[in-house]
């Protein structure tokens, strides 16, 4: 049976007589007999839609007819729906036409600065209670995956490592190698002042192996490899992975959080380490090519600088850095909602909290260890 759908005009009423099946198989057919009825209906008052003679029409059918109603409400004329001996078509027009009434208009309110701040500060109470759940669960998982070592994906370990620490090397050491240069040129141009030239490699020394070396190879991390992770377990929860995982029985914390955490604390102060002996090198080529230091010299002076304190201070704080870095990416990935777009922004807010984390956990470490002495 073909489409059709009939005007019959009197004045400036027009009843309008469907004909056919108004399903997903002709909806082709019905959007053109819409289309070209709709164009025929300027200068008229009211429309009214008899479904007596439809033939049979689905939820497509009724969707179509539904929008044909509402565009011709917005242009003011009076449209109604005649259901003759049809009546569940009529109100399956009815229900689609409902559920468009009653969507919430769309918020284009602005909010002034003193605004959003409050608004910031109001949502800061259930943000840390988030956070802290979190991370209650994951501290709760590590016994449990201790007690069942099948609930993780220990076999995706060697590929996180390979991720996040052999193919971070290059950057970590090329920012780290950048960093020495810029010490040993600050202290430079500061310590040959007073003609303390001598000192400047026990700066670097102390300045990047302290706070500037864990600091550097941590930030790099975050901003490369956190957001690898939240992007990566963010398409998982759009895809719906997430919840594949659980219908299987597995705890995402314990299969997902605790691999990319580990591989974090593993490899993190492996690049913070290799990236302390970049920086002796960069504030060597600093030193001997700006003043008259002999490597030789240079060397014997960091030789002496190099303590284990100095060493261990920086290479304590890696583990806690990389723990923020993946606690922080893996969990805005698992609080993703929507699609390709809150990937995006859940990234970039990862990326932006972990960096801003491990400043914040190096400077509380720095300042124990300077209310400790050490």
């Amino acid at each position: 049976m073909s489409v059709a759908l009939r005007a019959d005009r009197e004045g400036g009423h027009v009843t309008l007589v469907p004909t056919g099946p108004f399903d997903l198989a002709h909806a082709t057919a019905v959007t053109r007999a819409l289309k070209n009825t709709e164009a025929s209906l300027s200068g008229c008052c009211s429309v009214d839609v008899d479904l007596a003679q439809l033939d049979r029409i689905d939820g497509t059918g009724a969707a179509l007819l539904a929008r044909l109603l509402d565009r011709l409400d917005a242009d003011g004329l009076r449209a109604s729906v005649v259901e003759g001996h049809n009546p569940e078509a009529a109100r399956l027009i009815a229900l689609y036409r409902e559920r468009r009434a009653v969507l919430p208009a769309p918020q284009t309110r602005t909010m002034n600065p003193l605004t959003r701040i409050g608004a910031l500060v109001a949502h800061l109470p259930g943000k840390t209670t988030a956070a802290l759940d979190f991370i209650g669960r994951c501290a709760v998982a590590v016994p449990r995956a201790s007690a069942t070592p099948s609930s993780v994906d220990w076999r995706s370990l060697p590929r996180l490592i390979q991720e996040i620490g052999a193919d971070a090397l290059p950057v970590t050491s090329a920012a780290n190698l950048l960093v020495g240069v810029i010490i040993g040129l600050l202290g430079i141009s500061q310590l040959g002042r007073f003609g303390a030239i001598t000192y400047v490699p026990e700066l670097v020394v102390v300045a990047h192996f302290r706070e500037l070396g864990p600091l550097v190879t941590a930030i790099v991390v975050a901003g490369r490899s956190g957001a690898g992770l939240a992007s990566e377990i963010a398409t998982m929860k759009v895809s719906e992975e997430i919840d594949a995982l659980r219908s299987m029985g597995f705890d995402p914390v314990r299969w997902l959080v605790l691999p990319r955490c580990l591989a974090l604390a593993v490899t993190v102060p492996l690049l913070t380490w290799v990236g302390d002996v970049l920086a002796l090198v960069g504030g060597l080529m600093a030193t001997v090519v700006m003043t008259d230091m002999t490597p030789h010299a240079y060397i014997q002076a960091t030789a002496k600088a190099i303590t284990v304190s100095h060493l261990l201070t920086g290479l304590i704080k890696a583990p806690f850095l990389a723990l923020a870095i993946g606690l922080i990416a893996c969990g805005q990935g698992l609080l993703t909602r929507g699609g390709a777009a809150a990937v995006g922004a859940r990234t970039t807010t990862a990326v932006v909290l972990a960096i801003f984390s491990t400043i914040v956990i190096s400077a509380l470490f720095t300042l124990f260890f300077a209310l400790m002495g050490i």
